[in-house]
């Protein structure tokens, strides 16, 4: 049986990927601020799944990490789905510095907590969940699209770093459009993903190995014309109202 943690396990993403595991018969640990969110995994699969109440803004996160792996029995997998963002043009700072602490520094503490396991052990794969928002700089979500980038680099990082190091440490760095989650509750977003099909491509990339997955067709073409817009146009690019 495979060994999995989900941080960000409570619902969205995370929760439909966790429902696919554990119907493949894996061994999880869920984790999340509201761990009575995740009693009804344990109540449906109580062979399969260990639970954990980890704030990813928290100190003592990566220890209550290392505890729910020792009690999951191991950890092949590492997946994180926590995180945090929100529409604001009108540069509200609190809604900045909170998702850059939850988005930057959480996701730098957890990643990490996850790499120098794998690291002192057998190895293992990280994968997360970043966002095709890391690929420009998009006005309407300032600090959103700028930690969905630090995380697209910061894992390319840790790749480099585990392959001169010789460590059996993979990574999949995934990035859907938008899609149909809490997350995004009261806006107005195109091309909505539904998140059951969202986590079944999840886990084909992951399980396929692949390093990089935009999610999907539609914003695989998108970002791949991003990428060709001169700054000097992009600026004055009109994307969300």
């Amino acid at each position: 049986m495979n060994q999995a943690i989900i941080m960000g396990a409570s619902s969205g993403i995370g929760r439909e990927v966790a429902c696919i595991l554990l119907a493949d018969g894996w061994r999880i640990g869920v984790a999340a601020r509201r761990e009575e969110a995740l009693e009804e995994l344990k109540r449906l699969y109580p062979d399969q799944v260990e639970t954990a109440r980890i704030d990813v803004n928290a100190t003592d996160a990566p220890a209550l990490l290392m505890a729910l792996i020792r009690r999951v029995g191991g950890m092949q997998l590492y997946f994180h789905a926590s995180g945090i963002g929100r529409q604001n043009p009108g540069l509200d700072e609190r809604i900045e510095m909170d998702t850059v602490e939850t988005n930057a520094l959480g996701f730098t503490r957890m990643i990490g907590a996850a790499f120098r396991h794998m690291a002192a052990g057998e190895g293992g794969r990280i994968a997360c969940i970043s966002s095709i928002a890391g690929v420009k700089g998009l006005g309407p979500a300032p600090s959103y699209s700028a930690t969905k980038a630090f995380q697209n680099t910061y894992i390319q990082a840790l790749e480099q770093l585990a392959t001169n190091r010789r460590l059996p440490i993979s990574f999949t760095d995934i990035r859907p459009g938008f899609v149909d989650t809490p997350l995004l509750k009261g806006g107005h977003y195109p091309m909505l993903l539904d998140p059951k099909q969202v986590a079944r491509q999840i886990v084909r990339a992951i399980c396929g190995g692949r390093r990089v997955q935009v999610i999907d067709w539609r914003y695989r073409i998108l970002t791949a014309v991003w990428g060709l817009i001169p700054n000097r146009i992009w600026r004055h690019f009109p994307l969300l109202k």
